[in-house]
């Protein structure tokens, strides 16, 4: 079984939450699943980033801003990789280069073009975890480019389609699609299931949950999605 998880920003914020999602990845790979882990920076680490991009240059070329932000991805990755392997589960970290993520070239808000699998597939098989930095690619040129903000839940599924995955998981600090913000409705009701055209329409509407992009790649290729909590381990909402 080949299961695709996608750790967003929240569910890295600090070391006890980023061991807590390495358990939850070693503990799928010790049970015999084959696992390729896409994370966010951690925390507010891009916004971090920008504010010191902006402090150099306000007017600085896109292509050398991306070059930068996908730096908070690689960490997180490295990081991940540490954090399982300390679990006793080999795991290797890849930048979306390493992964073979290919882009068009429109810095800051670049599309997937293709992947090329053939390095995930050899860690795969060599037993390891596969930790991939979301967010980002690279053109046919060789520059490094990012997805725009959420991308990194358009390289789990992106991955899912061209890995042919059983499983996609998006981990995130909510458990699950709601009708509108849990976080400012105490009555607000859980989706168990929805479509991906209403999904759409939720993000329309201002749902953060998911990356627009995503949800479009994911009805494209037919994939199922699964939104869940990092924190709680409970049962989410299925997009698709």
């Amino acid at each position: 079984m080949l299961i695709v998880q996608k750790y967003g920003g929240t569910s890295l914020g600090d070391s006890r939450r980023l061991q807590t999602a390495a358990r939850r990845v070693a503990l799928l790979a010790h049970q015999g699943a084959q696992v390729v882990v896409v994370v966010s920076a951690q925390g507010d680490t891009t916004d971090t980033m920008i504010e010191k991009a902006v402090q150099v240059n306000r007017r600085g070329s896109n292509r050398e801003m991306d070059a930068y932000l996908a730096a908070g991805e690689q960490m997180s990755a490295g990081l991940m990789a540490m954090a399982i392997g300390a679990l006793g589960c080999p795991a290797v970290s890849l930048t979306g280069w390493q992964a073979g993520i290919q882009t068009d070239s429109v810095y800051g808000n670049a599309r997937i073009t293709k992947i090329e699998t053939g390095r995930i597939l050899q860690e795969l098989g060599a037993g390891n975890v596969v930790v991939v930095a979301g967010f980002q690619g690279i053109t046919e040129n060789g520059d490094i480019t990012t997805l725009g903000r959420g991308g990194s839940d358009t390289t789990a599924v992106a991955l899912a389609a061209y890995l042919k995955a059983d499983h996609c998981q998006i981990f995130t600090d909510v458990d699950g699609v709601y009708d509108r913000d849990p976080r400012r409705y105490a009555d607000a009701v859980r989706f168990g299931r929805i479509s991906y055209e209403k999904m759409l329409r939720l993000i329309e509407n201002g749902a953060q949950v998911l990356h627009d992009r995503s949800v479009e790649l994911a009805r494209e290729h037919g994939i199922p999605v699964e939104v869940l909590s990092a924190f709680t381990g409970a049962p989410g909402t299925i997009v698709g």
